[in-house]
């Protein structure tokens, strides 16, 4: 059983590094090949591209420049430890155990659109590119276009001893739906995080972007393997709703927290 997570735009390249493993992505000359087609662009056309500040733009547009196909100690880290928004205040990586990590790195993959996907213990370096950005590549569109074959792919390796592959997405929607479901042979579940509004129930993105990572952690931490042990997630007030569930949406609600 896999799990898929999106990643963060917030980045981490200070913060002292544990002592941990590391890795080389696995789509690295396909990386360089979305690298070369960013190089070639102005910072006007970046900021207009992802919708950035001129700054932002700058600044991606430098790190474009400076990305290699050699991931070093000095110019690039693990992605579970380089992200750092919202799903990974979640997980929190640094708090868990070596042996948790180890059991992540084999069990959560990182959708990214630079990157296809990342094991959590794979070298990245400092990047801009949101999988919904259109950027055209060679005779593919967009990023989803780009991923989408070779994420599937990647996803059947992964899951090929399994006898029956089951992918967990704590993923958005943005990121899920560059995995071509039809090439994908594997039964998929989505983890859908609600709160208790006047409304209704609804999903509040900072807090089921929270959430998934929050789930990314209870599975890591308890050696999840079966769909049916989520069933007793009941982390920062969730519990889940078999009424409002199916079998290949599993939701999880809260009453107690009120959107700031």
């Amino acid at each position: 059983m896999l799990f898929l997570l999106s990643p963060a735009k917030t980045l981490d390249y200070a913060s002292p590094l544990p002592d941990l493993p590391h890795s080389r992505p696995g789509f690295v000359h396909d990386s360089e090949q979305l690298i070369e087609v960013l190089k070639a662009k102005s910072p006007r056309q970046i900021a207009q591209l992802m919708d950035l500040s001129d700054s932002l733009a700058a600044l991606n547009v430098a790190r474009y420049q400076a990305w290699s196909p050699r991931f070093t100690a000095s110019n690039s880290r693990q992605a579970v430890l380089a992200f750092n928004g919202d799903v990974y205040d979640g997980l929190q990586a640094k708090s868990l155990s070596p042996e948790d990590l180890a059991w992540a790195n084999e069990h959560l993959c990182i959708l990214s659109g630079l990157y296809g996907v990342l094991r959590p213990f794979d070298r990245m370096q400092p990047y801009r590119l949101e999988m919904g950005t259109p950027l055209a590549v060679g005779k593919t569109r967009n990023l989803y276009q780009f991923w989408g074959p070779r994420l599937s792919h990647y996803l059947n390796r992964r899951l090929a001893a399994d006898r029956t592959p089951v992918v967990i997405n704590l993923a958005s929607q943005e990121y899920a739906k560059a995995v071509d479901r039809a090439a994908l042979k594997a039964r998929v579940i989505e983890c859908v995080f609600e709160e208790r509004k006047p409304a209704g129930w609804q999903v509040v993105s900072f807090f089921a972007k929270k959430a998934r990572g929050t789930m990314a952690r209870y599975a890591t931490r308890r050696r999840i393997q079966m769909p049916e042990q989520l069933e007793e997630f009941a982390e920062e007030g969730y519990a889940f709703d078999a009424g409002a569930s199916t079998r290949d949406r599993m939701v999880f609600r809260r009453r107690t927290q009120e959107t700031s």
